[in-house]
């Protein structure tokens, strides 16, 4: 008898490229719809004996342009048994799941590698039905007033109904599932499973040429986000000043239209306009040729989301300075310079880290080596693994 695993794919994007349809998708959207064809694509690869695997998809829009729906399942995760189309759009699913409608996707085993999952009541005694959700950010939680009333709302009301309805929820780390432990009463139902880079991802043969095509310069401190404050991006430009490296600063993944608020972050720092470039969420193939420019990231967020970027750092042996966080310390471990400012200036503090890591040919081909050997603990592969076994155990 064959044991069906279903995943949920509510917004399949190819692994290597943002929606074509939607060049303006936020950065965090691409991550979230990358990392679940990834996780899917690894559910397969490792399924064990007599076991396959099978996705659930909103209904395909009828413009292309909406993006609903996405490519097909089948030509992104090669291997999958079945698709299951529902007869709702992506919006209107999300909304029916929302107040626990019945749409039509019956039980067994779902995986959702996002909060959008069908939780209605079910028997995993009696039916062996089981549901598992993931949860990536407590920014609903951390930084509501960053999100839109709809974003709030919807993860809000996900959360609930997971309480409620779901067997298991998934988070990327240790420090997360403490965090979420506080805020929803799941008790024994949290399980830990982290992330990774896409698979394949590495520095491209035509690095520089895609640099030269951005607009970008050659050596630079690479930072991420947006002009929020929990973003970091103020602690970062600090600390190139207080490094006195005279280099360009790159920042990826700014939403659009933030260039400004950025370019004014980094002159509050005594960083000229000039030295700043600021380039939206990239494709995959851009975001690794970026990353083949930069001497050092310094990640200086401190929120609970899962840090991406970080990882993609590690994976591609860019030295890391990151600020101090339960995150930052679970996933960097000894990968990188870890900061504590200890109450003080951590724009400062981390501004002499990323001078000791600049200081010597030495120190930084040592980071690089230490940030590459930290990003091999982390695939898709070993994170479907997992999947596969929390499955079994419930």
């Amino acid at each position: 008898m064959t044991a069906t695993l279903r995943i949920v794919l509510d917004r399949p994007i190819a692994p290597g490229r943002l929606a074509a349809s939607e060049p303006a998708v936020p950065a965090a959207d691409a991550d979230l719809a990358t990392a679940a064809v990834e996780l899917a694509r690894g559910l397969v690869a490792t399924a064990p004996e007599g076991c396959e695997v099978e996705a659930i998809a909103p209904a395909r829009a009828a413009s292309s342009a909406s993006g609903e729906g996405g490519p097909d399942v089948a030509d992104l995760v090669p291997g999958i048994a079945g698709v299951t189309r529902l007869a709702l759009g992506r919006r209107e699913l999300i909304a029916a799941w929302q107040l626990g409608m019945p749409t039509g996707v019956g039980g067994g085993l779902i995986h959702a590698p996002s909060l959008i999952a069908p939780l209605v009541r079910h028997d995993r005694v009696h039916d062996h039905d089981q549901t598992v959700v993931t949860l990536w950010d407590l920014d609903a939680w951390e930084r509501p007033e960053e999100l839109t009333r709809g974003q709030l709302a919807m993860q809000r009301a996900l959360l609930k109904r997971a309480v409620r309805h779901a067997d298991a929820v998934v988070v990327p780390t240790h420090a997360a599932a403490q965090r979420l432990a506080g805020i929803a009463k799941l008790g024994d139902r949290l399980r830990v499973i982290s992330g990774a880079p896409p698979a394949g991802f590495r520095v491209p043969a035509d690095e520089i040429g895609r640099r030269r095509s951005l607009g970008l310069p050659e050596g630079f401190v690479l930072l991420s986000g947006s002009a929020q404050a929990s973003d970091g991006l103020a602690h970062g430009f600090q600390a190139v000043t207080h490094a006195a490296v005279d280099l360009p600063v790159v920042v990826i993944d700014a939403p659009e239209g933030a260039e400004p608020a950025i370019a004014e972050l980094a002159a509050a720092a005594g960083i000229a306009e000039s030295r700043v470039h600021v380039r939206p969420a990239l494709e995959v193939h851009d975001r690794a040729a970026v990353f083949g420019g930069a001497v050092a990231h310094v990640a200086a967020a401190t929120a609970s989301a899962f840090p991406w970027r970080l990882i993609e750092s590690l994976r591609l042996g860019v030295p890391v300075v990151a600020a101090a966080s339960d995150v930052h310390r679970e996933v960097l471990a000894e990968g990188g310079l870890l900061v504590d400012a200890d109450g003080g200036d951590i724009g400062a503090a981390l501004g002499e880290a990323l001078a000791s890591a600049l200081g010597s040919t030495t120190t930084a081909e040592r980071l690089a080596v230490l940030a590459g050997d930290r990003g091999r603990a982390f695939s898709w592969d070993g994170a479907a693994e997992r999947v596969w076994q929390l499955h079994a155990d419930l």
